[in-house]
């Protein structure tokens, strides 16, 4: 079975850079050990980088390395064009982009905080085809694949 591959948001990113016990940090440690694969995009990259300096200016360092030692992939951020053609598939059109770079990336869940314009609107995950959910959510199913692998 091919390696597990989540799409983090900035806001399930900076979670688990800020909080070192809950499952957004769980999740990159698991890409540490390349027990699973993290991509990120462009824009994910400088949201998360505006947050940390609002919210604990000295965990920007902290950011920097996590990407690097958890092996994050950075993908591009999507054209314009492509974001107007799928900002149907999200009642949010600031969070297009994001949506947009994550069905590019072809991963297996997009993880994200975001309740309101991604996890509590069903569509969004049935337009787009991606499984989205929390940090949480998203913990409980990698485990279940692992441990579905290990049979």
């Amino acid at each position: 079975m091919p390696k597990i591959n989540l799409f983090l948001d900035s806001s399930a990113l900076v979670a688990g850079i800020i909080s070192p016990t809950g499952a957004a940090r769980v999740l990159l440690l698991l890409a540490e050990t390349g027990h699973i694969t993290i991509t990120i995009s462009e824009q994910v990259v400088a949201e998360s980088e505006r947050a940390i300096t609002r919210i604990v200016p000295r965990a920007l360092g902290d950011l920097r390395k996590a990407i690097l030692v958890s092996n994050v992939e950075i993908v591009r951020d999507p054209s314009p064009d492509e974001v107007v053609a799928n900002s149907h598939l999200i009642s949010h059109p600031p969070d297009a982009p994001i949506l947009v770079a994550a069905m590019k990336a072809g991963v297996d869940y997009l993880v994200t905080l975001n309740r309101k314009h991604f996890i509590d609107d069903p569509n969004v995950a049935r337009l787009s085809g991606l499984q989205i959910g929390t940090p949480g959510d998203t913990l409980s199913w990698v485990r279940g694949q692992i441990s579905t692998e290990d049979h």
